[in-house]
């Protein structure tokens, strides 16, 4: 008898192990008012990677607290790029209800007619963004856009393999660095670094300034080990590669990983953007992404996000928040020195984006 029991305490407690790896809901406090009228339908979500908070290592499965609470149906997909966004929304293959385009990628957008407005007014939540980021140049108006995420791009380095380098953007060209080094997978990003090198603007119109790009970027090619997106972090975390860019929140999240890990601005400036939620022209779901939007605007929902993205964020009930895990980090909230060297990407005129894209491509066959 005591063995049977011994074995069936066994068998509950394996059970319990089992049912402890899925998701336990976490019950947020929640400000704004989420019904069920629209239980059953569905939303189409399309975001880039890692950027929610996802129930992974404990933390809040922001889209499954949706879910639970409305009974809407979360599609969620994600891309890598701003190009890549684009050319889904474009193509017109897939219909979408909520992205979360660039600050460039918005204007595009917008001119091209591709953006439903979004009324703010009917947001409980919105009072909580900071008025420093609302009436930026690509919705003046606020019309089309909720920010989400704010960030800088930098240089990641690993201290255990390199010495600290100098806090330049030419540490990427460096051959101390041959083979060791990294660079941007997308147009934009890719030509900030070598833009920013030679003093140039990220949005000049003048075309030669590209071709001078361009062909710095050429220069440095044999010293790279590949171009990447979000690949950086396996290379990165496990010593493969020494150095490259990214995003800073991103490295907060590698940190986690490899404590050898380093970080810094280029002292000659670097790309500033804000990641906003956007609704497509053509949303099937419009009332439901509304409700979707509210809810991500919600303070415990937004500080999730936030410590599980490790982005800045314009949201102010986090900001403000002491018990926040980047409550004031040099990182993601540098000094007005820093900032002021931060310059946003503007949407091109057609001829000027078309020549850097054919560069581009040149650039990746050479």
């Amino acid at each position: 008898m005591a063995k049977k029991l011994i074995t069936l305490i066994l068998c509950v407690l394996f059970c319990l192990s089992l049912c402890g790896c899925g998701y336990e809901y976490q019950n947020p406090t929640l400000e704004g008012k989420y019904t069920s009228e629209f239980a059953g339908s569905e939303l189409n979500v399309y975001n880039w990677g890692e950027y929610i908070s996802d129930g992974s290592d404990g933390c809040m499965d922001v889209n499954r607290e949706f879910e639970r609470i409305t009974g809407i149906k979360i599609n969620y997909t994600t891309f890598e790029s701003n190009e890549t966004m684009y050319s889904q929304l474009k193509n017109g293959g897939v219909s979408y209800d909520v992205i979360f385009p660039s600050d460039y990628m918005i204007a595009r957008l917008k001119s091209e007619d591709m953006l439903h407005k979004i009324d703010t007014s009917a947001l409980s939540n919105y009072k909580y963004i900071d008025k420093s980021y609302r009436g930026l140049y690509f919705d003046e108006d606020e019309e089309y856009t909720v920010p989400y995420n704010v960030g800088m791009v930098g240089i990641i380095y690993n201290s255990k393999l390199i010495s600290e380098p100098e806090h330049s953007w030419k540490t990427l060209w460096d051959s101390k660095y041959k083979n060791m080094s990294l660079n941007f997978n997308n147009p934009r990003d890719g030509f900030m670094t070598a833009q920013k090198l030679l003093g140039f603007s990220v949005n000049s119109t003048d075309l030669n300034q590209w071709n001078k790009a361009a062909a710095l970027l050429k220069q440095g090619k044999a010293n790279l080990q590949s171009y990447v997106m979000d690949e950086i972090y396996g290379k990165l975390e496990t010593g493969e590669a020494a150095i490259g860019p990214y995003y800073a929140g991103d490295y907060l999240v590698m940190l986690e990983t490899n404590k050898d890990l380093k970080f810094f601005y280029p002292k000659e400036g670097t790309n500033i953007f804000i990641d906003s939620i956007c609704v497509p022209k053509n949303v099937k779901n419009y009332d439901a992404a509304m409700m979707y939007i509210n809810f991500l605007l919600e303070p415990e929902i937004a500080l999730a996000n936030a410590e599980y993205i490790g982005y800045a964020t314009p949201h102010t009930a986090v900001i403000n928040n002491p018990e926040y895990c980047y409550y004031q980090n040099e990182i993601l909230y540098p000094s007005d020195e820093i900032k002021q060297k931060g310059e946003y990407y503007f949407d091109l005129p057609e001829s000027v984006r078309m020549h850097y894209e054919n560069l581009w491509l040149d650039l990746k066959l050479y």
